[in-house]
């Protein structure tokens, strides 16, 4: 009885490993890529929302035409110099853009012998007002739950100061849609809102710091440097073998 020889497998070729091993980490990466890219995008999707500048109250600040993203928050959560984007009947029930300037037991006065705003005895220094105040003296002193804003552009915005005889010019808290924090369009005009200063020196709730816009955009912007760049590589490995086979 003869033995049957069974024939030895043939050696990979180095060539064809190389080629095994660069697809699966091109595949690796491009993945990781995907997976950050869309991780990012449904923070984004989830958390905020996006809205367009209608007037130039908010200038400097936010022009007209600028198109920003407000994270939801609730309204008790947005303090002193938040910027925030809220809808209220007897402001005409459309979604507004202004400056929070005071919250529930603040009082608010206009203004001091520099023109300045005060609240709580305090003048505040506010570098991103257009304008100093008008003539107009008030004083009001804002309810628990309701807030006093204020546009930038103190010689152009329609705000608290034009409802005094409405709740004292305040909002509720409910009616708080999100906290802003960037810019997304004009792409010149794009990138996180600067948080304010201006009330620190005051006890109780003051500007937030940015939430996850920031980082949600950089992983946004890594994943998506990772897919293309892994295709890149990819396609330029593919067009060397083309060219030393020729």
């Amino acid at each position: 009885m003869s033995d049957v020889m069974t024939p030895a497998a043939a050696p990979l070729r180095p060539a064809k490993a190389r080629r095994s091993a660069w697809a699966l980490i091109q595949g690796l990466v491009i993945g990781l890529g995907f997976v950050l890219l869309v991780g990012a995008f449904g923070v984004l999707a989830v958390q905020y929302r996006p809205y367009r500048i209608p007037t130039a109250s908010m200038t400097p600040t936010l022009a007209v035409g600028d198109t920003v993203l407000a994270r939801s928050v609730k309204g008790d959560a947005v303090g002193r110099g938040d910027i925030v984007v809220f809808k209220d009947q007897l402001w005409g029930n459309a979604p507004m853009v202004k400056r929070v300037v005071a919250v529930g037991g603040d009082t608010v006065v206009c203004c001091d012998a520099q023109h300045r705003l005060t609240v709580n005895d305090k003048p505040l220094e506010e570098p991103y007002a257009a304008k100093q105040f008008e003539d107009r003296q008030f004083t009001a002193t804002v309810p628990t739950g309701r807030l006093f804003l204020l546009g930038d552009d103190r010689g152009a915005s329609l705000d608290s100061r034009s409802h005094l005889d409405q709740a004292g010019g305040t909002v509720a808290t409910t009616e708080v849609l999100g906290r802003v924090e960037g810019t997304v369009w004009p792409a010149a005009r794009a990138g996180l809102s600067e948080r304010t200063v201006a009330f620190d020196g005051l006890a109780g709730p003051t500007a937030a710091r940015p939430g996850l816009l920031g980082p949600a955009g950089l992983t946004m912007a890594a994943g998506a440097a990772l897919v293309l760049l892994a295709s890149a590589v990819g396609g330029l490995f593919s067009l060397a073998r083309r060219l030393r086979r020729s």
